[in-house]
């Protein structure tokens, strides 16, 4: 089961997943989202920035921020927020106080939660919702099967180091 975007959607979330990307090759968390206005305008995009130590520094988080001090509440509401991952409950919340329309993800927090329990990875210090059990009001578009794949590998690199087992020397005479 899963939410399939009109064409136009598809590529603003392969945006996120190539802004996911570049964080990811800034040895940053692989998250990014972009916000697009009522009528179809990229107003802002942004990729995760928490390696420097501030954990809220989120794109979902950054694009509440900047909509809440350029765009008015009418305009807010008719945007939508594309994200490579569904909201954690921080941005979630800021969505909401913000005041910002539906939301577009790829794969879900209960995706990536269940990532994480595969590969023995610890749970992130704040549990993972889905976003309406933080705010309800928001509509909420995804996962994009289509896309979920390219997410995950993203989110395996990320995590590999971490679990990889020592590389064994060669064998004598090899």
């Amino acid at each position: 089961m899963g939410y399939e975007p009109t064409s136009e959607e598809l590529r603003h979330l392969r945006r996120c997943v190539e802004l996911a990307k570049e964080a990811l090759e800034a040895d940053d968390e692989p998250f990014g989202s972009v916000l697009v206005s009522g009528d179809g305008k990229v107003l802002a995009e942004d990729r995760n920035r928490v390696a420097g130590g501030d954990h809220t520094r989120h794109p979902e988080f950054e694009l509440a921020r900047w909509a809440a001090e350029n765009m008015t509440p009418e305009e807010r509401a008719k945007a939508t927020v594309y994200t490579s991952g569904e909201h954690c409950p921080m941005c979630a919340a800021a969505h909401g106080w913000v005041g910002l329309g539906r939301i577009v993800y790829v794969a879900s927090s209960a995706q990536l939660a269940q990532w994480l329990v595969e590969w023995d990875v610890p749970p992130p210090p704040v549990r993972t919702l889905p976003v309406n059990e933080v705010a309800p009001g928001v509509r909420v578009a995804g996962p994009v099967p289509a896309l979920v794949d390219e997410v995950r590998a993203l989110h395996r690199r990320l995590h590999r180091p971490l679990h990889s087992p020592p590389h064994s020397p060669p064998h004598p005479g090899a």
